[in-house]
């Protein structure tokens, strides 16, 4: 299987009045095409900061990151920008929809910045909104959704730009149980479907649905299970 993470070696620090607090301690982690991957932690763990920089919405003080063949360790913010547009696809838990935007128009905003032609992001929207069962609600706002909906809606915004990740971050943390099984049905069947899934969590029980499990606790990969 091809690697699309490699991780060696990567801290990230933050400093507080000339203090360094360590945030995360030598991270290694590698991660390969069709996996489906939960990252285990409780609040404070590192997990956050170790997604922000999987999804190269920061970078790390030291070590080497590798993503899909780029080393995203020493990039700008313009290049880290063409990156998350291209190859990572984002499903947060609060949804993060533009709430004066139609599903379509939200679904297709990703593609906007791409510079896709109209008719074709259009298309491609409509096709991703369908997919996930909202054919009937593509003209709703958010408001006129449900939570389920918003996040199916979410999951349709990350896939429509075909990236090589799907990261989600504790995606069923504003749901209900059975909405909450509900989106975790969708991330296996678009994982049956080939798609790379990394998921951030604290919940055990939702952790348990991807193939493996890493745990972080004080910023270190502390185990890992097949």
């Amino acid at each position: 299987m091809s690697e699309i993470v490699s991780m060696k070696n990567i801290c990230k620090s933050y400093y507080l009045c000339d203090e360094e607090i360590k945030v995360l301690k030598h991270i290694n982690l590698k991660v390969y095409k069709g996996e489906f991957i939960s990252v285990l932690g409780p609040s404070g763990s590192g997990k956050t900061t170790l997604m922000n920089i999987i999804g190269c919405l920061d970078v790390p003080t030291s070590g080497k990151y590798i993503l899909c063949g780029n080393d995203i360790s020493e990039m700008n913010e313009t290049e880290l920008a063409v990156i998350r547009n291209k190859e990572i696809g984002f499903v947060f838990q609060s949804f993060f929809l533009l709430p004066r935007l139609t599903a379509l128009q939200n679904v297709e905003l990703p593609l906007v910045y791409s510079g896709l032609p109209q008719k074709e992001r259009r298309g491609r929207a409509k096709e991703m909104l369908c997919r996930v069962g909202l054919a009937d609600k593509m003209n709703n706002l958010p408001s006129q959704l449900s939570g389920g909906q918003q996040q199916r809606v979410a999951i349709a915004r990350a896939l429509v730009t075909e990236p090589s990740i799907i990261l989600a971050d504790e995606p069923t943390g504003a749901l209900d149980q059975k909405t909450g099984a509900d989106i975790i049905g969708y991330f296996e069947r678009l994982n049956a479907e080939g798609r790379t899934i990394i998921m951030i969590t604290h919940d055990i029980n939702v952790a348990r649905h991807a193939h493996r499990t890493v745990n972080i606790l004080d910023g270190q990969l502390t185990e890992a299970r097949a």
